[in-house]
């Protein structure tokens, strides 16, 4: 099993260090996976000029699936558009066909107490969004900028789904849904969007496919609203490209840290692209201190749902589980009366756990 390994930027080569840390000890367990690494976003521009340099290109479409940190920095910020570090994750989503992100929202029970919202509001929390993700907003066209009739500039970007791009990924959803709750959440914004009231079409079509799962629909500002005022109404949501970007990252937080999060993009085939969800921190990057936990559990969802090794992902989780459950805390999850680790002892405590 190849798996290309692409670090990237700010705290990103210090989280999937221990992410390949815990691969490589499975590896010496049985595990018959081979890890390569190259460049990417401002590591491969500052390498090669660009973001997703062709043979990191290369490596990623040649291997099996691809674990991937974070990207961008300050430093890149007056770069232009196609230059930046977060063209790299847009282009080789496009490039591998990875329409399906899954993004988990876990609280763990060991970290009740570090989630802004009250106990019983969050206890038990277990969401599972599913957001397309190479359509939409982000990859529409016209878009640029240009001067009106009135001799004003100004920008545009072109909201756009195709009915093959609904279809495939409310299958995703539904799939999700009937391995879990059988409760699916449509979110949209019907009322306003035409591409919504589109997207609510097939999505109702595609449910007759599916009588055991519950279909609803919710708009998407109050869905963000009943994410923090009920968020275990919630079992399984999907939605669109933008909507999913920003309800995802609501729904982190609601697990105490985004630093806890993992996520897949997955192409019709199973092959995927794993990543925290988080940025790259470059505030704190190179200071041993970042949460590689979402790295972690990134890697687990890879044995998973690409390789379908379903009982070495349980041995990451339940080795993640241990640690929290001995008091182990990075500092952004770090409360009285725990241990607080770096970046390096919480991989090597993941490790301890295995």
């Amino acid at each position: 099993m190849k798996i290309a390994v692409l670090a990237g930027d700010g705290i990103g080569p210090e989280i999937v260090a221990q992410a390949v840390k815990v691969l490589r000890a499975l590896a010496s367990d049985g595990l018959k996976i081979e890890l390569e690494e190259a460049p990417f976003g401002g590591a491969g521009f500052d390498r090669y000029g660009d973001p997703l340099p062709e043979s990191t290109l290369k490596l990623a479409k040649a291997a099996d699936a691809v674990l991937c940190g974070a990207v961008g920095g300050p430093k890149y910020d007056g770069l232009p558009r196609l230059q930046r570090p977060e063209q790299g994750i847009l282009r080789i989503r496009k490039e591998l066909g990875l329409f399906a992100n899954l993004r988990p929202a876990v609280l763990y029970p060991e970290l009740v107490g570090a989630s802004s919202l009250k106990p019983e509001v969050v206890s038990g929390l277990d969401i599972m969004i599913v957001r397309e993700l190479t359509g939409d907003i982000y990859f529409g066209e016209p878009r640029g900028r240009r001067d009106n009739a009135r001799g004003e500039r100004e920008g545009y970007d072109t909201m756009l789904y195709s009915e093959p791009e609904i279809r495939r990924i409310a299958e995703i959803g539904f799939g999700a849904a009937r391995k879990r709750n059988k409760k699916l959440c449509s979110v949209d914004k019907e009322n306003v969007l035409e591409t919504s009231r589109f997207w609510r079409e097939i999505v109702n079509d595609v449910a007759r496919k599916y009588p055991e799962v519950a279909l609803s629909h919710m708009y998407v500002d109050n869905a963000a609203m009943q994410l923090v005022r009920d968020p275990k109404q919630f079992d399984v949501v999907v939605t669109g490209n933008m909507f999913g970007d920003i309800l995802s990252d609501e729904a982190s937080m609601l697990t105490g840290s985004i630093g806890m999060l993992p996520s897949a993009s997955l192409d019709e085939r199973g092959k995927g692209l794993y990543e925290p969800i988080h940025g790259s921190a470059p505030d704190i990057a190179g200071q041993n201190i970042a949460n590689p936990l979402a790295t972690i559990l990134s890697s687990a969802m890879m044995l998973r749902y690409t390789f379908n090794k379903d009982e070495w992902a349980y041995r990451i989780e339940a080795a993640v589980k241990k640690v929290l459950a001995d008091g182990c805390r990075t500092a952004d999850i770090y409360e009285t009366g725990t241990r607080r680790l770096d970046t390096v002892a919480m991989g090597d405590a993941v490790l301890a756990a295995l």
